[in-house]
C-alpha cells in the first residue's frame, strides 16, 4: 500500500488520522512541522499538509516541494476563504480540504490522488508528430522541427498531465526558476510555436485560464 506523509500540528488530529489510515492499509509518516516534511516527502506517494502550522506554513513547504516533485499534495486547513483555496491551487495543490473533515472522503480522496499518478512518457508520437523528450527532440513527418527546449518541457508538461488545465503563472512555476521568470505572455508564444512546428491541435486554449492537452 502507499506510503502518505501527514502533516499536521494539532496531535489529536494527527494521531487520530494516523490511526486511521493505518486501519486502511496504508504506511504513514506522521510529522508536526513544515520542517519535518520537507526532510520527509521524497519517501511518499501522497502527502497530506495542514496549511496552518508552526514556524514555515503549509503554502511555503508546498512552494519548496514543488521545486523538486510532482507528488500529489492535500490541502487541511481550517481557513474556509477562497484566497486561501486560490493560492493553494496556484502552488499546485492537487486537493483541498475544510476542517473539520470525514476520514472516510479523506482516504478516498487519497485513492483519487493516486489513481492519477500515471508513469510519465519518454517518447511521445501524435499523428506524424514525434518528440523524444529525454532527448529533448521533435520531428514532424521525420524531418526534425528544431523544438527549444522550454517547448519540450512545456509540452512534457502537458502530455504528463492530460485533460488538466494549467494558467500561464503555474506553467512558469513550474519550469523556470526564481532567477529566470519571463513575462506571463512568454507562454503564449511556446504554445504557438508548437502548434506549429509539431502541427498539434491537441493543445487546447481554455479561455482566460490557460491550456490543456487533450488526449486523443
Amino acid at each position: 500500500m502507499a506510503t502518505i506523509l501527514l502533516t499536521e500540528d494539532e496531535p489529536i488530529v494527527r494521531v487520530g488520522t494516523e490511526q486511521f489510515l493505518r486501519q486502511r492499509g496504508f504506511t504513514v509518516l506522521a510529522v508536526a512541522s513544515g520542517e519535518e516534511a520537507l526532510e520527509k516527502f521524497t519517501g511518499a506517494d501522497a502527502i497530506v499538509l495542514d496549511i496552518m502550522l508552526p514556524g514555515m506554513s503549509g503554502i511555503e513547504v508546498l512552494h519548496q516541494i514543488r521545486q523538486a516533485s510532482d507528488v500529489p499534495v492535500l490541502m487541511l486547513t481550517a481557513l474556509h476563504d477562497e484566497p486561501t483555496q486560490i493560492t493553494s491551487f496556484d502552488e499546485l495543490a492537487d486537493d483541498y480540504m475544510n476542517k473539520p473533515f470525514s476520514l472516510v472522503i479523506l482516504e478516498k480522496r487519497i485513492k483519487a490522488l493516486l489513481r492519477r499518478q500515471q508513469p510519465t512518457v519518454t517518447l511521445w508520437r501524435r499523428g506524424l508528430a514525434s518528440v523524444d523528450f529525454a532527448a529533448y527532440q521533435g520531428f514532424y513527418n521525420g524531418v526534425d522541427a528544431h523544438l527549444k527546449p522550454k517547448e519540450v518541457q512545456l509540452l512534457k508538461l502537458l502530455v504528463d498531465n492530460p485533460n488538466m488545465v494549467w494558467s500561464r503563472q503555474a506553467i512558469i512555476d513550474k519550469l523556470w526558476r526564481d532567477d529566470e521568470v519571463p513575462f506571463d505572455r512568454v507562454i503564449d508564444v511556446y504554445i504557438k510555436n508548437l502548434r506549429k512546428k509539431l502541427h498539434l491541435d491537441c493543445i487546447i486554449t481554455v479561455k482566460g485560464v490557460g491550456y490543456r492537452y487533450e488526449e486523443s
